[in-house]
C-alpha cells in the first residue's frame, strides 16, 4: 500500500531527485546546437544577400523611442528603408522634435539592428524634417494607447 501512495505524491525535491533539468515539457534539457543560430536565420535573403527592405523596416520596430516608449516604426517616424547598394542599408527618418536630445540614441539602436542583419555591413541613417513628423503618421494602436493616457494626439 505504501508503493501506491508513494508513486501518487510529488517528486522529492529536498535530495535534488526529481528537479527538471529545464523549462522544457519533459524536463529534458535542450540538445545543444552545434552552432549557434543567427537570430535573423529564417528570413528569405534576396540576391544581394540581404533581407528584403522590408523585413529590414520590420526589425527597426526593436528600435523604441526613450521618451515615447513606442517603437520608432508604429510612431511613423521611418519614412523608408532602402538598400542603395550591396551591404548598405539606408533608413530615412524623422523625429518627434527638431532637436530631440535622444537623435544619437535612436541613429545607434537603428545601426546596431540593420547591421545585426544578415548581408547588411554599412548603415546610414539619414534624419529629415520634409515632411515633418505628426501625430497622423502613428499606428492607430499607439494613438489610442496615447489618448488613453490622456494626451493630445
Amino acid at each position: 500500500m505504501s508503493d501506491q501512495r508513494t508513486a501518487s505524491r510529488s517528486p522529492v525535491w529536498d535530495d535534488g531527485e526529481g528537479i527538471p533539468e529545464a523549462d522544457t515539457p519533459d524536463g529534458a534539457a535542450p540538445a545543444a546546437a552545434d552552432e549557434p543560430r543567427h537570430p535573423f536565420a529564417d528570413l528569405p535573403l534576396e540576391d544581394d544577400g540581404a533581407p528584403a527592405g522590408e523585413h529590414l523596416f520590420n526589425a527597426l520596430r526593436a528600435v523604441v523611442d526613450p521618451e515615447i516608449g513606442y517603437n520608432i516604426v508604429d510612431l511613423g517616424l521611418v519614412y523608408e528603408v532602402t538598400k542603395p547598394r550591396r551591404g548598405h542599408a539606408h533608413v530615412l527618418m524623422t523625429l518627434t522634435t527638431m532637436g530631440c536630445p535622444l537623435t544619437e540614441v535612436i541613429h545607434q539602436q537603428c545601426s546596431v539592428i540593420l547591421s545585426a542583419m544578415p548581408g547588411i555591413d554599412h548603415v546610414d541613417v539619414e534624419f529629415t524634417f520634409s515632411p515633418p513628423w505628426s501625430t497622423d503618421n502613428m499606428a492607430d494602436y499607439v494613438r489610442e494607447e496615447l489618448r488613453a493616457m490622456g494626451m493630445n494626439v
